[in-house]
């Protein structure tokens, strides 16, 4: 008898593991085919900050069918039709941004799950054919499979954050702490105890009901800090910074030197 086929992102957090994304802003399948050979666990398709189009999209999940890291889907906004067309392309997982009420929280559920439990259209020819367990089943594969991560990135969020985090359906509450920073009047600041006492509250939260916990990690002694505060899902690095960490590198031990940016969150 076939074992099921089970998100192995899905499967690391359930087993307390930690998951990390490369974040993909370029709009060439190629880069995404490497980055998926890397040993990231999967792609964050960022679909919010980038120019990366359904099309781009359409073709990223072509090129990574097969490759180890799976490949998830930052939508511009939290709408039923942005996460349809995403889930459509092949996707295995949704980011919906600035999820910050319960009603969005739902929403973003719902738009990742066939009815009676949710609101997704049948429709998905496409992401049958690319899907990692095949196409007979897909309905019933992919709401087991498909990973809804909302991202609270707003005070408002986070005064209603013991209701969003109890929505049944969501897997994982990212926190975008920069748009977190800004929505707090500290334009950024990551260091100001106000943020800090923002997160914490979200962690709790988060912990009570059982969601995963998602933050930007731009280095990796970064994500293991966060780690010891219950952090297990972590977006690393875009394509562009990793090329450019690299570059920089190669180019020191010639000794040439170029500029040294400030490290920042991705968002």
């Amino acid at each position: 008898m076939n074992t099921p086929w089970e998100n192995p992102v899905k499967k690391r957090l359930r087993d307390g593991l930690p998951v990390v994304a490369a974040t993909i802003t370029v709009a060439n399948p190629d880069v995404a085919a490497h980055a998926a050979t890397l040993g990231f666990d999967f792609l964050w398709v960022e679909m919010e900050h980038s120019p990366i189009t359904l099309e781009s999209l359409r073709n990223i999940v072509l090129a990574t069918r097969g490759l180890p890291a799976l490949t998830f889907a930052r939508v511009p906004v939290n709408e039923i039709w942005t996460a349809k067309r995403v889930l459509d392309a092949g996707v295995s997982g949704v980011m919906f941004p600035f999820t910050s009420t319960p009603e969005l929280a739902a929403q973003a559920a719902a738009a990742c799950r066939y009815p009676p439990a949710g609101r997704r259209g049948s429709g998905a020819v496409l992401a049958r054919t690319t899907w990692p367990a095949g196409e007979a089943g897909y309905q019933d594969s992919a709401d087991a499979n498909i990973m809804v991560i909302i991202i609270i990135e707003e005070t408002r969020a986070v005064e209603r954050i013991d209701e969003i985090a109890a929505t049944p359906g969501v897997d994982v509450l990212f926190i975008g702490t920069s748009d977190l920073s800004f929505s707090l009047g500290l334009r950024g600041n990551q260091d100001d105890p106000k943020l800090q006492a923002a997160i914490a509250r979200i962690v709790e939260a988060g912990q009570r009901h059982g969601k995963f916990l998602g933050r930007p990690a731009a280095a990796p002694d970064i994500a293991k800090r966060y780690m010891e505060q219950g952090f297990l899902l972590f977006q690393g690095p875009t394509d562009l910074g990793l090329m450019a960490t690299g570059g920089r590198r190669y180019l020191e031990a010639l000794g040439r030197v170029g500029g040294t940016p400030q490290p920042r969150a991705l968002y």
